[in-house]
């Protein structure tokens, strides 16, 4: 059962929280055969910048993304559990939370993602950021990891491996993190709360 009251909690006070086995595994495995079994064509360059600014630059990202469309059953399931999630955030935190965006991310053999922000502080609608991986028996010559710094510092706070059914949640604005390479097929899905702000 999911304690929302510890996940606000924690991120009230440290702004991150790891969280292993978040959703029944039966839906995590539904979401993984479901991501990797998509035709590699259905997958756009990922690209960094929002909205008219986003540009492609492999030097920085090199990863595949498919932004979910709850066309699936698992999909829907898991944006149904989100949506919850935000739900208890508003309740606890008084987030103004007013929806949910996500993609899948694959991170090929040699993939990665080198150290950025979600967020410009004042400048974006995302708030919390969360990160749903789907990768059975990661090992860690497998690399892929996601290392989330403590914020204006090259001090790392949080160094997590993608493992199976482990959800990651962070405060947007606040944590510069990056992922490092990955030495086999990576599957995650990267989501973030967003508030009704300008862009």
């Amino acid at each position: 059962m999911i304690n929302y009251e510890n996940i606000a909690n924690t991120l009230a006070t440290d702004g991150v929280i790891i969280l292993p086995d978040f959703l029944p595994s039966k839906l995590t495995e539904q979401l993984y055969q479901y991501i990797s079994n998509i035709p590699a064509d259905q997958f756009s360059q990922a690209g960094i910048g929002r909205n008219n600014n986003v540009q492609i630059n492999h030097e920085i990202r090199n990863d595949v993304t498919l932004w979910l469309n709850g066309k699936s059953p698992c999909e829907r399931t898991y944006l149904m559990a989100m949506n919850e999630l935000r739900h208890q955030l508003n309740e606890k935190l008084f987030l103004g939370l007013f929806d949910y965006e996500s993609h899948y991310s694959h991170y090929k053999m040699g993939s990665y993602y080198q150290r950025h922000v979600d967020a410009f502080e004042g400048r974006s609608n995302r708030v919390i950021t969360t990160v749903f991986y789907l990768n059975h028996d990661w090992s860690e010559n497998d690399g892929g990891e996601l290392v989330i710094y403590k914020h204006n510092s090259k001090e790392v706070l949080h160094r997590i491996s993608p493992t199976f059914g482990t959800l990651a949640i962070f405060l947007s604005e606040k944590f510069p993190h990056e992922v490092l390479t990955a030495n086999r097929d990576r599957y995650s899905i990267a989501g973030w709360f967003r508030i009704d702000r300008p862009f």
